[in-house]
C-alpha cells in the first residue's frame, strides 16, 4: 500500500475534503507507530498530491499540508575522536602543513572554511593568538593556540617563507603549487589519513574534539561558545551531551555535597531531639 492508499484507507472520505486538521490527527494517528522520519515522507507525499491537483489538474483546493509542518527530526549528537585515536591520526601525519592544519583544527576549533581562509596577517605569535577574520555569519573572532598547535605552524610556515601568498596554507604538488588549498583539498587530506589508520575522521571531528576536552577540563561553556563562533550557547550545550566525564565529575562533586549536608541536617535533628528529651526529663 503506497502512501496516498494509506491515507485515504485512514481519511474514509473524499480526499478533496482534507484540511489541515485532519493531517494534524493523521500525524497524531502515524506517531503510534512511525519514526518522524517517516512521517515526513507521508506528509511530502500527500503536499505533492494536493499540489499536482492545484497546480496540474487546475482544482480550487487549498493544500491541507503547510509548508513547514514537517516534523523536526532529531540531531546527531557531535562526534569526538579519543585520546588513542588522535595518537593514531598524528603518528601518520609526516607533512609539515598537514600537521599544522590539522592541529589547529585540534586545539583552536577552527572550521576548515575558517583554515583555508587563515592568513599570515591573522597570527600573532607572541600573544599565541589567531584572528579568524570572517568566520560563520561573517562574525570575527579571536582563537588561542597551544604550544604544540604554535609549533607545527611555525615549522611549516619556516619552510615555506620565501612565497608571497599571504594565505597560510598552500598546494604543494601539481599546477596549482604555491596556491591557497582549497576546502576540499583539506578535506581530502584528513580522509586520506583517516583511511590510512582505519578510524573516521573529518575535519568536523576535531572541531568536536576540540570543545568536549575544554569542557571535560571544565572550561566554561561560554568560553567555548566564543572560541567555537557559536552564536548561541545552546549549540554549544549540545557538547555537553556527549561529554560524559564532565558529568560524571560533575554528579560525584554535587552529591558529595548534597549527603554532607542531609548527614549534617540528621545530626542537628538528632541534638535537638536530644536537647528536647533532656530539657523535658530534667
Amino acid at each position: 500500500m503506497n502512501i496516498l492508499d494509506h491515507f485515504a484507507a485512514w481519511h474514509q472520505v473524499s480526499l478533496l475534503t482534507v484540511t489541515h486538521k485532519e493531517i494534524g490527527l493523521y500525524v497524531e494517528h502515524l506517531l503510534k507507530t512511525r519514526k518522524p522520519k517517516t512521517i515526513n515522507c507521508h506528509l511530502g507525499a500527500i503536499r505533492g498530491f494536493f499540489d499536482y491537483l492545484i497546480d496540474d489538474e487546475e482544482i480550487s483546493l487549498i493544500n491541507p499540508v503547510r509548508k513547514k509542518q514537517r516534523l523536526r527530526l532529531p540531531r546527531p549528537l557531535p562526534k569526538h575522536l579519543k585520546d588513542d585515536q588522535i595518537k593514531a591520526l598524528f603518528r601518520e601525519i609526516k607533512d609539515k602543513r598537514d600537521q599544522a592544519m590539522f592541529m589547529i583544527m585540534l586545539r583552536c576549533g577552527l572550521r576548515v572554511e575558517e583554515i583555508a581562509q587563515l592568513t599570515i596577517d591573522g597570527i600573532e605569535y607572541r600573544k599565541r593568538q589567531i584572528f579568524v577574520f570572517d568566520g560563520k555569519g561573517s562574525k570575527g573572532r579571536v582563537v588561542y593556540m597551544s604550544e604544540d598547535a604554535r609549533s607545527a605552524l611555525q615549522v611549516y610556515l619556516k619552510k615555506r617563507e620565501l612565497q608571497k601568498e599571504r594565505k597560510v596554507f598552500l598546494v604543494q604538488k601539481g599546477p596549482l603549487t604555491g596556491k591557497p588549498i582549497s576546502v576540499r583539498g583539506i578535506q581530502k587530506r584528513i580522509e586520506y589519513y583517516s583511511e590510512k589508520i582505519g578510524i573516521p575522521v573529518s575535519c568536523h571531528h576535531l572541531r568536536h574534539t576540540m570543545a568536549t576536552q575544554l569542557l571535560n577540563a571544565d572550561a566554561d561553556l561560554v568560553t567555548i561558545q566564543d572560541l567555537l563562533g557559536h552564536s548561541r550557547v545552546t549549540t554549544t550545550q549540545r557538547y555537553c551531551r556527549v561529554s560524559n566525564l564532565k558529568v560524571q565529575r560533575d554528579y560525584y562533586k554535587a552529591i558529595e555535597v548534597v549527603l554532607r549536608r542531609s548527614q549534617q541536617s540528621a545530626e542537628d535533628g538528632l541534638e535537638m531531639n536530644n536537647f528536647i528529651a533532656t530539657t523535658i526529663n530534667n
